[in-house]
């Protein structure tokens, strides 16, 4: 699968993208055929105490699936995207079982 990586209002470092990376990439043991992701990290209000969201697009034959998280780090964002995407994906490939 082939992931895009993109930061808004900052520089992310080599650790951020590579942590994104690793959990967008388990995902594939939940549906292997994912085409590709984009991973969109964006800073908000500065005053905002959880002003780090992360949004994720996957693309999937057919469809496609997103997931926006926002929290007080990017790693949890992250985590809570990548979880609300996993439960997409399981919801998917029942529809594509029982069909």
């Amino acid at each position: 699968m082939k992931v895009k990586v993109s930061a808004l209002h900052f520089t992310a470092d080599k650790k951020l993208i590579d942590f994104a990376n690793e959990r967008v990439s388990k995902l594939e043991k939940f549906y292997d055929k994912i085409i590709d992701s984009n991973i969109v990290f964006r800073v908000h209000n500065a005053e905002d105490k959880e002003n780090k969201s992360v949004e994720i697009k996957l693309n999937i034959p057919g469809k496609e699936l997103f997931a926006k998280k926002q929290s007080d780090s990017f790693e949890k964002s992250v985590d809570e995207a990548v979880e609300a995407l996993r439960r997409q994906l399981k919801k998917h490939k029942e529809k594509l079982v029982s069909a």
